[in-house]
């Protein structure tokens, strides 16, 4: 990763943390940037600058971030509500829709988003693309025992799917949940977002989806400009 991007990264995450408020319970998201924003919010709690927030978790990575830096934690399901979600992706199309799960957490990251009453999007500003898939493939978490299946139906969807393999270990990468992650290219990239989703989410044997669609408020962008890292709040298409 560039100097740059780590610049961006940075510059975004730092900003992220401002959106937080005392006594709220808010939504920790997943990936490098994501968990710059953990980081600093854990400094905040730590300082007394922030109190009383409570943190929900996207994945088994940012819960023992968390928890090192001592801030409190609940999981989903003791919850009645969250008041705001930050959390990164992998591409954003100028319509809000969002790629996520290069990290293999986005059943989670998308429970929390949707249980949120505010989800904002914090990105470099390597992220913007003006149409989904078209270099980063769509990961879908399927059933372990239902891949190949799953590949096929994909295949006739005009999506060329490849099972997630680990970088470190033999054997393909395991979910926090216990599945399986297909990568999947569709030819020309994905023209209909929200239909897709559905259809996609349709097939017997997928779990969950990374295309995140209609769901997020707000996107932060961190850019360099005249070699100086900033934030801009990204304007929506339409």
């Amino acid at each position: 990763m560039s100097d740059l991007q780590n610049q961006m990264k940075r510059a975004v995450a730092e900003a992220a943390v401002e959106q937080f408020r005392d006594g709220m319970v808010v939504g920790l998201g997943s990936g490098s940037t994501a968990a710059l924003m953990i980081q600093g919010l854990g400094q905040r709690l730590a300082s007394g600058q922030l109190k009383d927030i409570v943190g929900v978790t996207t994945s088994f990575q940012g819960e023992v971030l968390a928890a090192e830096l001592g801030i409190p934690l609940l999981s989903l399901n003791a919850v009645d509500r969250i008041d705001l979600a930050i959390d990164g992706a992998d591409e954003v199309d100028p319509s809000f829709q969002l790629i996520k799960g290069g990290g293999a957490c986005h059943v989670q990251e998308k429970l929390v988003a949707a249980r949120a009453d505010r989800f904002i999007v914090v990105v470099d500003s390597t992220k913007l693309v003006d149409r989904l898939n078209l270099g980063f493939l769509l990961p879908v978490e399927v059933l372990p025992g239902a891949w190949r299946q799953v590949q096929q139906q994909l295949t006739g969807m005009d999506g060329a799917a490849e099972l997630r393999m680990a970088q470190r270990k033999a054997g393909p990468v395991v979910t926090d949940q216990g599945n399986l992650v297909l990568d999947v290219r569709f030819n020309g990239g994905i023209a209909d977002p929200v239909a897709l989703e559905r259809e996609i989410n349709n097939i017997p044997g997928v779990l969950e989806n990374g295309l995140f669609v209609n769901i997020a408020d707000d996107v932060l962008v961190g850019e360099v400009s005249d070699g100086v890292a900033g934030v801009r709040s990204l304007e929506k298409a339409g």
